[in-house]
């Protein structure tokens, strides 16, 4: 797995990789605003996730998900360390989970 420095490096990196839709965290589902899809936990795969940790505050802790479904749809989720994950189902809690 490659290391990063920057959040941003990441996104960059990730997104000449392939990874061109930007996913949005709900509930029961990540969503996909520019191709108005939901998908669901048992139609993707976290490929990989980085931790970053802000230097100056523990808020700017966040978690990238490089994401790919069953359909080929590649592209990113970046979730704040767990900020939304007292509103996810236990589906969605899962499959985010960081196995290591």
């Amino acid at each position: 797995m490659t290391n990063y420095d920057t959040l941003s490096e990441a996104i960059n990196d990730l997104i000449s990789r392939g990874y061109t839709y930007d996913f949005n965290l709900n509930p029961d589902c990540i969503k996909c605003a520019s191709l108005k899809i939901k998908i669901h936990p048992e139609d993707f795969e976290v490929d990989a996730f980085y931790r970053f940790e802000g230097m100056s505050s523990t808020d700017d802790n966040s978690i990238l998900y490089a994401i790919s479904s069953k359909e080929g749809i590649k592209g990113l989720l970046v979730d704040a360390y767990g900020m939304y994950s007292e509103n996810l189902n236990e589906e969605m809690i899962q499959k985010l989970t960081i196995k290591h």
